[in-house]
């Protein structure tokens, strides 16, 4: 490959940037990053990134990883590498020493919503533009949006709900993200439940209970994840009942996320359960299939890993929630990294294997498993002993069989007993079709993963 001019390639890089990511972003994050050297090998390039400080170099390693790998490979024709490291541009340097006043303005803004990001414990990398949406979560995206362009009338408070790994954090950082984008002098603080209780704690230990006030009462957006934590604890509830009365008092917009609805919430007080029920409660479902699908695309293009969409729809088939999908490309990729091989569907298939799915609890019995089949399917157990063939009853059987085998561990024989007396060779042929459709049916996968929530 002929000599590429620094400068000139990662102008272009930058010009295709600036139409994926919004000016704010751009100025913030793209403005002082270089092309440090370029390293040219038989089949790859490897080009060294330099960023103005570690907190630029995080965010871009983390948010647009992938973007910028897309650019570049599609500028030098050839499949790209990048390292991040932190550098000044000696360009930039030079122009700094002249005191041009658009660098002293980019550089200032830039410098203000570094130190707000850091100031208000608002994540960058969790934001609107990376957070993938369908029917499971539809209605808490729009809600955080509506609050992040009219916050404080819009839903006060907005009350999001879920499971673990659903995306309840990230909708809630997403709202402060935006809005510091906005105007960086916004007075936001994102914190936990436990955060808040031990902000208290202290401040009665060291006797600084005004500071502590100054710090929560004057807010215009308060963000607490995981609030339930506050739940039984008479001095954090009191505490907090009046926080929450001065900042939406004043016109401030609180948001807050947990583990289950208000009403679910054991020793809360009543007080606090009518506020927070008095908002907006939306709830966050567990991401179906083509949301797993969406997440997986999104994550892939972070970390700059290209895989085609077969490979998506198996693992997105097999892995229920965002933080597994993370975690689970993190091993595919040190896997293929330690080995030197391209990722391939043996690659996947076999980490598959190695406990993705979490087994059945040792104390579920045989009789938990019929009950749990039943229902989940609307048939009842007489029908799954007895000897039709129809298919609402021989796949729902088969599962059975499977479960009882596979997860329980039980005996061919003592399986097809319980099953009706069934043949062992029965048994073994439903154990046979459910592990080959369980590897390839979405439905199938589905179906197994309700069964075991069940149980």
């Amino acid at each position: 490959m002929a000599s590429v001019d620094k400068k000139t390639l990662w102008q272009e890089t930058l010009e295709v940037l600036k139409l994926s990511v919004s000016p704010a972003i751009f100025s913030t994050w793209f403005s002082q990053t270089h092309i440090d050297k370029i390293e040219e090998g038989e089949s790859r390039v490897t080009v060294h990134v330099g960023c103005s400080s570690s907190f630029v170099k995080i965010t871009i390693e983390g948010r647009y990883f992938g973007l910028v790998q897309d650019s570049l490979t599609k500028s030098l024709g050839k499949p790209c590498d990048l390292v991040f490291l932190v550098k000044q541009n000696p360009d930039r340097t030079v122009q700094e020493a002249t005191g041009t006043p658009l660098f002293e303005t980019e550089k200032k803004e830039k410098e203000e919503l570094l130190a707000a990001f850091t100031r208000t414990r608002v994540r960058p990398g969790f934001s609107f533009e990376n957070f993938a949406v369908s029917s499971s979560n539809q209605m808490a995206h729009a809600a955080a949006e509506a609050v992040s362009t009219n916050p404080g009338s819009a839903y006060n408070p907005l009350f999001i709900w879920g499971g673990v790994g659903v995306g309840k954090t990230h909708l809630m950082n997403a709202v402060g993200v935006l809005l510091l984008e906005k105007s960086p002098s916004t007075k936001i603080l994102f914190c936990t439940g436990e955060d808040f209780t031990n902000d208290i704690v202290e401040g009665i230990r060291n006797k600084t209970t005004q500071s502590f006030r100054e710090k929560y009462r004057k807010l215009s957006i308060l963000l607490i994840d995981d609030i339930q934590f506050i739940a039984g604890k008479d001095a954090v509830q009191e505490e907090f009942f009046h926080t929450f009365n001065a900042v939406t008092g004043a016109g401030g917009q609180i948001i807050l996320t947990s583990d289950r609805h208000p009403s679910e919430i054991s020793k809360l007080e009543e007080r606090l359960r009518s506020r927070f029920e008095a908002g907006l409660i939306v709830d966050v479902a567990p991401p179906d299939f083509e949301l797993r699908c969406a997440i997986m695309q999104i994550k892939c293009k972070e970390k700059g890993m290209a895989l085609p969409m077969d490979l998506i729809q198996i693992i997105a088939g097999n892995v229920d929630s965002a933080r597994k999908i993370e975690g689970f490309l993190i091993r595919l990729a040190s896997h293929a990294r330690m080995r030197k091989e391209e990722i391939g569907e043996e690659l996947v298939r076999s980490l598959l294997g190695k406990g993705v799915e979490e087994p059945l609890t040792k104390k579920a019995s045989p009789a938990d498993v019929f009950t749990a089949v039943a229902k989940y399917f609307s048939v009842g157990k007489r029908s799954l002993l007895g000897p039709s063939r129809t298919r609402p009853i021989a796949r729902p059987r088969q599962i059975l069989m499977y479960l009882l085998r596979r997860e329980l561990g039980l005996p061919l024989e003592e399986v097809g007993r319980l099953v009706g007396g069934r043949d062992h060779t029965t048994v073994m042929h439903a154990v046979e079709k459910i592990t080959s459709l369980a590897s390839n049916d979405v439905q199938i996968r589905e179906d197994l993963l309700g069964i075991k929530k069940r149980l």
